[in-house]
């Protein structure tokens, strides 16, 4: 029975990942600190064996690829906190290239042949849109180019012991498991939360940020293609993954749409914008079209509904200010230092 690890099990991501892998009869290995995931997004299921472990313990990492010899490895985990990482790069770098490279060279020690590594967007920073792949990433952020640099390293090490590298890079994925308690990131889930407790929702700026918004479906599918066709596809490759469609929308307007699945008039307070955020964000998906079998089923308004449905039907949790904001200067967002969210 083929066996496979998926880091960040407990997110949005990953916990689906494990749905789609375990409806095939595969062994899953699932790590996860818990830190930015629920424990119960995670299946009980005799094939599925979960480590609550962080990335960076190279250590207990290593022992798991000892006990499982995993043909391949999914790489979602990360702290993807791109705007708290201007204010708190020692903690989201480390997270983001240490655990990185922690779990490959466990990978590596055990002679697992595939590595699919999950990247951002933030790596392409502030350039033309829509981003395409063979673009010259410009990075603005610690996330960003922590990112980008994971993975240079990874490829690295494709060159110098022959694991077969694979990044993917996700574009403002959203659904059913998304973590809706995290102040630091996840903008819909935000949203949701604050309008579900009745309170305004904070915008950074003018709220004419624009984006674009994935279903987990959709990009789920995309990473069993890539499994399933990682022998026949180089390494090294990265792909897009998100709507290219022209269903961009305002930050603005995506909180209206929000108030809108509850019922309810719009609630909105503009605060100062947070530095090195981009204005607009979104990709071209032409290469996963081809190689991938790529395709956007599912629209943004699906997303949003399936989404806010979720949100609907969860506990009802406190924001959980989790991570440290390591430097506090007038720039540092108010709705972090002062915990605004929760208030």
């Amino acid at each position: 029975m083929s066996v496979v690890v998926i880091t960040g099990s407990a997110g949005l991501i990953g916990s689906h990942l494990i749905t789609a892998f375990l409806s095939r009869k595969f062994t899953v290995i699932g790590i996860d600190s818990l830190i930015g995931g629920y424990k119960d997004n995670m299946p009980v299921d005799d094939n599925f064996f979960f480590y609550n472990v962080d990335i960076t313990d190279f250590a207990s990492i290593k022992n798991i690829f000892n006990k499982f010899k995993p043909e391949t490895v999914i790489h979602c985990a990360a702290l993807a906190h791109e705007g708290l990482s201007v204010f708190s790069p020692k903690t989201i770098t480390e997270s983001i290239y240490t655990g990185t490279i922690s779990v490959a060279s466990a990978a590596i020690s055990n002679n697992t042949r595939y590595f699919i590594n999950t990247s951002s967007m933030a790596r392409y920073g502030n350039i033309q849109t829509p981003f395409e792949e063979h673009m010259m990433p410009n990075p603005i952020d610690p996330y960003g180019l922590a990112k980008l640099q994971a993975e240079e390293q990874l490829n690295l090490l494709q060159d110098i012991h022959g694991i077969k590298v694979f990044h993917m890079v996700p574009h403002n994925v959203c659904g059913p498991h998304q973590c809706y308690s995290d102040p630091f990131r996840n903008v819909m889930s935000i949203f949701g939360n604050r309008v579900l407790q009745d309170k305004p929702v904070y915008i950074y700026g003018d709220g004419l940020q624009k984006r674009s918004f994935s279903h987990i479906q959709d990009c789920v599918d995309a990473y069993m293609t890539l499994y399933d066709r990682k022998e026949e596809i180089s390494g090294k490759n990265v792909f897009n993954i998100g709507p290219d469609d022209g269903t961009e929308i305002t930050v603005l307007e995506l909180a209206n749409r929000v108030h809108a699945h509850f019922n309810k008039e719009p609630n909105v307070i503009n605060i100062p914008p947070r530095p090195r955020e981009v204005k607009d964000a979104w990709v071209s998906t032409e290469k996963a079209k081809k190689y991938l079998n790529y395709a956007t089923r599912l629209t943004v308004e699906d997303t949003i509904r399936d989404t806010i449905t979720w949100i609907k039907q969860s506990p009802i949790r406190d924001f959980n200010y989790h991570l440290p904001v390591e430097i506090v200067t007038d720039k540092t967002p108010k709705t972090w230092t002062e915990r605004l969210f929760n208030k």
